[in-house]
């Protein structure tokens, strides 16, 4: 399915609305807009294979590109807009974009890219250099196009520990009208989306799940409510305005929801919500016990990556029977290997791969790079790739993460798991966020050091510090506790979840 399919069935539907200013845009207008798109794209010399780029805000304007080069054949390279322009260039010039569309709010970094695209045009406002987006809408045709093969996205990975990472997939050999896209697949039926979905997006739309999501949301007939930005009580307001049945969040979302007042989360009802799906990041067991008692075993997870190279689920009742888990297969199979490439048993740390039968080498590839692609593969079996993930599996086949691989610290030759460690303090009250990193030491290899975002009216000093090492001395193995603490007024996490702690480690060694 596609928007143009309940465009002709339910042509007033609300395809998207944004939450905030209440704009609307319904199922005919998203198909013509993306149809009309797809034409100008077309005119512009875009051919199946092509790619076009995409630098928004949260806005309707963002699927309608989506939707343009989905039913042109086209790839889609949505750009995280709080990047630099220089590595905003470098994504845009790396996809190899012949088209780049882009938002007016975007346009100080925008009008800073040092690009060379053929197409360009600017939507919300005038940008330099770029042509009037509805002169252009109004300008194209509306006929049906010829064809409509299946285009798919070409995304980058965060980019945490270096250089974003793009995940070029062999294109779809259906139409855009026709069954069998790999997301709508899976996870419509997964989580029970259909035509009487309202689903709740309150992360950015260049981001892999969120971009997905809504797409899925649009194939199956549901209505998607976009947050212009993330805010916890917003997020509850906007849940029992728009009587939402599902959402996705990652967890850095529900920490900041838990930390609201409790007469603040009882005033919402959120009674409508059957779904609320969470990913991108490991969730601290106690704050996931905290959101099943207060909303329910409604809470699902999935781990997967922007690779797609393979994904577990797990729901409420299984992960209380599992707690930290983040579930069984759902794409692919599990395997945990050692530094040898032997396979570890169960209960063991290791390298998480996952192999995909179907594929008989790795099932995705990093776009311009094939010495990162060889890099992820096993060595004795190319269909096993790893993104980088350290984890276990339990004697019932459960799957566990521990870290990604470039995060775990050795410090006297014993391996520590920062993860372990920022979980510890997730719901501390004295902390809004925090970051543990290995730093070089002469004696241990490594030490542990922790940067510390105090929560709003917290003063970041020594007698903090000596709290939180007090707290974390009575709860873990001192080997683990951080030798140093320092504060900071923010911690560089993007809004998808995810630390980057290699700006934190530059930090550390230039000061």
């Amino acid at each position: 399915m596609y928007p143009g399919t309940w465009a002709t069935t339910h042509p007033d539907k609300p395809a998207l609305v944004m939450a905030g200013s209440g704009r609307t845009l319904t199922y005919a207008e998203l198909d013509d807009r993306s149809l009309r798109l797809a034409h100008r794209l077309r005119a512009a010399g875009l051919r199946p294979g092509d790619v076009v780029a995409l630098v928004s805000d949260n806005t309707p304007e963002a699927y309608e590109v989506y939707w343009a080069a989905l039913r042109s054949g086209l790839y889609i390279t949505a750009v995280n807009h709080h990047l630099s322009a220089d590595e905003a260039s470098y994504i845009v010039r790396d996809c190899g974009a012949r088209a780049l569309v882009v938002s007016a709010a975007k346009a100080a970094l925008v009008e800073a890219l040092d690009v060379d695209v053929e197409e360009r045009l600017a939507f919300g406002g005038p940008v330099a250099s770029y042509g009037d987006y509805e002169a252009a809408l109004a300008d194209a045709g509306d006929d049906p196009l010829p064809e409509q093969p299946h285009g798919d996205d070409l995304l980058y990975s965060s980019g945490t520990t270096g250089r974003p990472k793009g995940i070029k997939l062999p294109l779809p050999d259906y139409a855009v009208d026709e069954p069998g896209y790999k997301y709508v697949t899976i996870f419509g039926g997964l989580y029970g989306f259909d035509t009487s979905t309202v689903y709740l997006s309150p992360a950015p739309v260049y981001h892999a799940a969120p971009l997905r999501f809504g797409g899925v949301v649009h194939a199956l007939g549901g209505t998607l409510v976009m947050m212009e930005r993330f805010d916890p009580e917003d997020f509850l307001a906007a849940v029992q305005e728009h009587r939402v049945t599902h959402t996705q969040m990652v967890p850095t979302m529900f920490v900041r929801l838990l930390k609201l007042d409790e007469p603040v989360r009882a005033s919402y009802d959120l009674s409508s919500l059957r779904c609320v799906v969470h990913a991108a990041a490991p969730c601290p067991v106690e704050v996931k016990h905290r959101m099943i008692e207060w909303l329910g075993p409604i809470v699902n997870e999935y781990y997967a990556s922007t690779e797609a190279n393979g994904g577990t689920m797990i729901d409420s009742e299984q992960w209380l029977a599992h707690p930290g888990s983040v579930g069984v297969p759902l794409i692919g199979r599990p395997r945990i290997c050692g530094p040898d490439g032997a396979e570890l048993p169960a209960g063991e740390i290791g390298t998480l791969y996952f192999e995909r039968e179907e594929f008989e080498g790795a099932p995705f590839e990093y776009h311009n790079d094939p010495d990162k692609t060889a890099s992820t593969q096993h060595p004795d079996h190319p269909n096993w790739t790893t993104v980088g993930d350290l984890g276990y599996l339990d004697p019932d086949g459960f799957l566990y993460l521990t870290d990604r691989q470039a995060f775990m610290i050795i410090s006297g030759g014993v391996n520590i798991y920062p993860q372990e460690i920022e979980d510890l303090f997730s719901l501390h009250p004295a902390v809004l966020d925090i970051a543990v990193l290995g730093v070089p030491d002469d004696e241990m290899g490594e030490r542990v050091v922790a940067f510390v975002q105090p929560a709003p009216g917290v003063e970041g000093d020594e007698s903090l510090a000596t709290e939180l090492t007090s707290y974390a001395r009575e709860r873990i193995a001192h080997f683990k506790v951080p030798r140093e603490i320092h504060f900071r007024d923010e911690l560089p996490r993007t809004p998808t979840g995810k630390m980057v702690k290699g700006r934190l480690r530059e930090e550390y060694a230039t000061s």
